[in-house]
């Protein structure tokens, strides 16, 4: 018998967590809850789970007899559904991005300090294996001290905002792009080892939805500050037309730099590198390979998707539980990489003013 186990909440968006789950020796999925009753069927079939481990209503599923929950829902009930997670008991792994405001963020800080349950958020790109070689880099201070970086995600998703042919709009119509930012300052802050302190946003307003909500920016910028005095650039788009769509990041120390390509699928892109400790001003750069792909993970570690992220994602959340210990994107980093988001949006409306971000502490 498996040591834990587990239920999940938002098949369609969380479908790769669950199978990511499943793979652990001590975790065994018993407990699945969706609206899409065929989709919970199918599922549930996957994973041999009886009628009565299945769920379409959240208040009966977060009573289920699981030690785990994976939270995958609209980001709009992430908050709630977690804090109710936590307060009944369960260990609570959540899709990001954490919260919508600064008010359920602290109240989801406030529920890990009350209830002693381990929460993490499961922002699987900090898990992308150049970042995870990247640290290696920082780490052995190959870049020197960081003082700049950026980070792009273009990704152009108007079918999932609203429906072409009847005009439904779907619940990512009102998501501001900035607000899902974590994709792109998740694994900054982490290489950085570092907190935001302060933000600032623009948008480029509606040129191509000039009727629509704020979901239907052109663009959105945030640039902010960090507690150890660096600066962090984020662009964000979700209806831009760039194809293939893009993530990029970049770091800039005072001895190198290491960016991701421009160019390339989901699977990696063929960046650029530099450090006075290996190269020469006049050698300049040389390429460097930006794999998502662990090459030397089991083959199993493929099945959740994002490269072998959510493999090494999943082994670090149930560590945690194991331990008893905080893991590394506890629940104050997961408001680091969400709160800055929010408030670069504010800023971003207001005309561009700089924003205090608050840090919260357990």
């Amino acid at each position: 018998m498996a040591k834990y186990r587990a239920g999940a909440i938002g098949l369609s968006r969380g479908g790769g967590l669950v199978d990511a789950l499943a793979t652990h020796p001590d975790v065994e999925i018993t407990a699945l809850c969706d609206i899409d009753q065929d989709l919970l069927a199918d599922k549930g079939r996957k994973f041999g789970i009886s009628d009565d481990g299945l769920y379409t209503e959240f208040h009966q599923f977060v009573n289920a007899p699981v030690d785990i929950i994976v939270v995958a829902t609209p980001i709009e009930y992430h908050a709630e559904q977690c804090i109710a997670a936590m307060e009944d008991g369960k260990h609570v792994l959540c899709e990001q991005t954490a919260a919508y405001s600064i008010d359920d963020c602290e109240r989801l800080v406030n529920t890990v300090k009350r209830t002693g349950k381990v929460y993490m958020m499961g922002e699987n790109y900090c898990y992308f294996h150049y970042v995870r070689e990247w640290q290696k880099l920082v780490s052995a201070r190959k870049l020197g001290e960081i003082f700049y970086a950026e980070g792009e995600y273009l990704h152009e998703i108007q079918r999932l905002l609203v429906n072409p042919e009847t005009g439904e709009r779907y619940w990512r119509s009102r998501r501001a792009p900035i607000w899902y930012c974590a994709h792109t300052l998740g694994p900054l802050l982490t290489l950085m080892d570092d907190r935001i302190v302060k933000a600032t946003g623009a948008h480029a307003n509606r040129h191509m939805f000039p009727e629509e909500s704020i979901a239907f920016l052109d663009m959105e910028v945030g640039l902010f500050q960090t507690q150890k005095g660096a600066v962090i650039k984020i662009l964000r788009s979700q209806v831009a037309e760039r194809h293939h769509e893009m993530i990029f990041y970049s770091l800039y120390g005072t001895k190198g730099f290491v960016e991701t390509g421009r160019e390339g699928g989901w699977g990696g892109t063929t960046g650029r590198y530099f450090s006075l400790d290996e190269m020469t001003k006049e050698e300049g750069s040389r390429a460097y390979e930006c794999p998502t792909i662990d090459p030397d993970a089991p083959e199993e570690a493929k099945r959740g998707g994002h490269g072998t992220s959510e493999y090494y994602m999943i082994r670090d959340f149930v560590g945690a539980i194991e331990s008893n210990t905080q893991p590394p994107i506890d629940v104050t980093r997961a408001v680091d990489f969400t709160i800055p988001g929010l408030c670069a949006h504010e800023s971003a409306m207001a005309g561009g003013k700089w924003i205090d971000v608050p840090l919260f502490y357990l």
